[in-house]
């Protein structure tokens, strides 16, 4: 009698903290998440994969799209690095592989041999894709971010650009946006603890 008391009592417990765990309030992300994910244009680039890419090389796998060039002084070079060191705690929060492609805004000097040298740099994760103009700008406005060349006419300029990442998830489709931070003094950059915190998250919620 006893020991049916205790199991009772037992069960009676486990029923209530299951039922207290699935009230407590979820953890959300601090990312913009698209729901539902939003669809991608049809795409052509060229890729340091030795082939062009479209929407398909996007599918199985979480990519983390983001807009830069290789004459970047600052945030490029910050972005990747970061990324790269990024890149063990994001592959371990997801069943699908994870990739980093980085969009070329600067078509005039960004060949695919330089795109494919400064991707390589930083890890077999990382890709490099390059278009014209007139491909270009509508796939970087549709992933909802941008760029601009005040003086592409001159040997030696800037680019203006997103330091935001896009998050496109394995079944090639928009999934969120981690914006970047922007303090005074400071290069705008994502906060890569907390793109890891919500990707754990949105991506145990997709997986």
């Amino acid at each position: 009698m006893q020991k049916l008391l205790i199991s009772i009592v037992a069960l009676i417990a486990l029923v209530f903290g299951v039922v207290i765990y699935n009230n407590l309030p979820k953890p959300e992300p601090q990312a913009l998440v698209y729901d539902p994910p939003r669809t991608l244009e049809s795409f052509t680039l060229e890729s340091s994969l030795g082939n062009d890419v479209t929407n398909s090389n996007l599918q199985g796998q979480w990519t983390l799209l983001f807009t830069g060039y290789t004459f970047c002084p600052d945030i490029c070079p910050t972005t990747m690095a970061n990324l790269r060191k990024a890149m063990p705690d994001l592959q371990k929060q997801a069943e699908h592989p994870v990739n980093v492609w980085m969009i070329s805004v600067d078509p005039q000097r960004d060949t695919v041999q330089r795109v494919t040298d400064y991707a390589g740099f930083f890890g077999p994760e990382f890709v490099g894709v390059r278009a014209e103009h007139p491909q270009l700008y509508p796939f970087v406005n549709g992933l909802g971010l941008m760029y601009s060349i005040p003086d592409e006419g001159a040997t030696d300029y800037l680019v203006n650009h997103s330091a935001a990442i896009v998050l496109v998830n394995p079944d090639g489709q928009r999934q969120a946006i981690f914006k970047a931070e922007h303090v005074m003094g400071e290069i705008p950059s994502v906060n890569m603890t907390q793109l890891i915190t919500d990707f754990a998250i949105i991506a145990s919620q997709f997986d």
